[in-house]
């Protein structure tokens, strides 16, 4: 598989931190966006954003911004599916997409989704991480997507479908699982609190 296109989605509405752009938030002397950019760039072969709204908001990134083809907010799957159609301008095969508020994820995101997908033998693969409770947990904003599937997705979309995993289960979607050591690489800052909390793995080197 040839290195795919990366694609960080930043469509959601950040309810929880009153609305705005989470990834736009400082963190250790820099933005969320900025630690983002950091892990996925190296990991592929071009970088875009996903954003809904005025795209100069980020232009000092110097990213191509695609916005949702779906009108609305349709959640996750609508920034999919907006990368696999830029991927597919590209002529690439495969995206892979980060979260814009999840700053500590994986170096090695990428290649441990690429090898999850070819040894299970599945067109996607997602991150997951282990849970006490459930065994496993699945980060669905995390995941290699094949430009083949985009107008399945399409249709799904068009047909008022929007959970992630509802989707990725019709294709068998494998799983890349990641150990959790003293912090959650798929931490995601939501609240105020967290963004706290952020900055203190920050500080102490936990990150």
């Amino acid at each position: 598989m040839k290195q795919p296109l990366g694609v960080i989605l930043a469509g959601g509405q950040a309810r929880r931190m009153g609305g705005g752009d989470k990834g736009l938030l400082p963190l250790g002397g820099a933005r969320i966006l900025d630690h983002v950019i950091e892990r996925l760039d190296p990991q592929v072969a071009e970088l875009a954003l996903n954003a809904n709204g005025d795209a100069t908001r980020f232009s000092e990134f110097g990213l191509p911004v695609i916005a949702d083809s779906i009108e609305g907010f349709a959640g996750p799957l609508a920034g999919v599916l907006a990368g696999l159609d830029w991927a597919a301008k590209k002529g690439a095969d495969h995206i892979v997409t980060a979260a814009a508020d999840t700053p500590f994820f994986p170096a090695d995101l990428v290649p441990q989704l690429i090898l999850a997908a070819e040894t299970l033998g599945t067109p996607i693969a997602l991150a997951a991480t282990p849970d006490p409770k459930r065994g496993v947990a699945r980060h669905p904003t995390f995941g290699l997507w094949p430009v083949a599937l985009r107008d399945d997705l399409r249709a799904a979309l068009s047909d008022g479908l929007r959970k992630v995993v509802l989707w990725t289960d019709r294709h068998g979607a494998g799983q890349a699982l990641f150990p959790v050591a003293a912090l959650d690489p798929f931490f995601n800052v939501n609240t105020a609190e967290d963004l706290a909390l952020a900055e203190a793995y920050l500080k102490t080197g936990a990150a």
